[in-house]
């Protein structure tokens, strides 16, 4: 991972066409968190996840995106959760894949060329990725200090960690790439919690009423952010209010 890439920067790099997008459309008020606080615990009930992987996922992300002064990392937006949800569903299951081969070497360009479903894929790298850092590192990634946990995602990153089924670099691109999205998509797939990743790339939602700004230049849109579930909510209140009589 870029030393010298901020956070800021990693997710408004990754634009805000995630930001209102699940996973399965890409294939298919509350206070920041002081720097090294805990994560969150995971629910008790996980749809894909068992409760080691979801430990595992949990700690992962939170290094991937993690907390500072103003705002909470992945975990605490829930990306783990969000990660479960689709995981579980449609998207995680491969249903708009092409899965009957044959399955090569792909270049750079042609991206995902691996014969497994997304669901598929973590199943192995998860217990992979763990029993390689408990074998290079003596411990569990969970109980690892921060440094040695960025130093075994790079090299994962790098495809220097040794899993038999699946590379460790093609699992880090879509790990990294699926926390940026549960991090920057609509709350109502169970990331972004409290809108924490527009907050932070100032993102105002998917706003519909731009009409009487069109004219209006250089100005600083600085409305609230709101999700789909908000907008939809306004859109049925607006039409259950009374008509104004003349």
């Amino acid at each position: 991972m870029t030393a010298d890439l901020t956070r800021r920067d990693l997710l408004a790099a990754g634009g805000t066409a995630a930001a209102s997008l699940p996973l399965a459309a890409h294939g298919q008020g509350m206070p920041g968190h002081a720097q090294g606080q805990a994560a969150q615990a995971p629910p008790r009930v996980w749809r894909f996840f068992n409760e080691a992987e979801a430990r595992l996922v949990t700690a992962m992300v939170d290094r991937l995106i993690p907390a500072d002064a103003e705002f909470t990392g992945a975990a605490g937006a829930g990306v783990p959760e969000y990660l479960d949800g689709q995981l579980a569903g449609a998207w995680g299951h491969g249903n708009r894949l092409y899965r009957l081969g044959p399955f090569q070497q792909g270049t750079p360009e042609q991206g995902y060329q691996l014969p497994f479903t997304p669901a598929e894929l973590y199943r192995l790298a998860l217990p992979a990725f763990a029993a390689w850092v408990r074998q290079g590192y003596g411990s569990g990634f969970e109980a690892l200090p921060g440094a040695l946990q960025d130093e075994a995602l790079s090299r994962a990153e790098t495809g220097e960690a040794g899993f038999e089924q699946v590379s460790s670099a093609v699992f880090f691109e879509t790990l990294l790439a699926n926390t940026v999205e549960g991090f920057l998509s609509d709350p109502m797939y169970g990331g972004n919690r409290d809108f924490v990743g527009w907050r932070m790339v100032g993102f105002p939602g998917p706003y519909a009423g731009y009409v009487d700004l069109l004219e209006r230049h250089d100005l600083r849109f600085t409305r609230a952010p709101r999700g789909i579930a908000e907008a939809m909510q306004e859109h049925a209140a607006h039409h259950r209010a009374p008509t104004p009589q003349r």
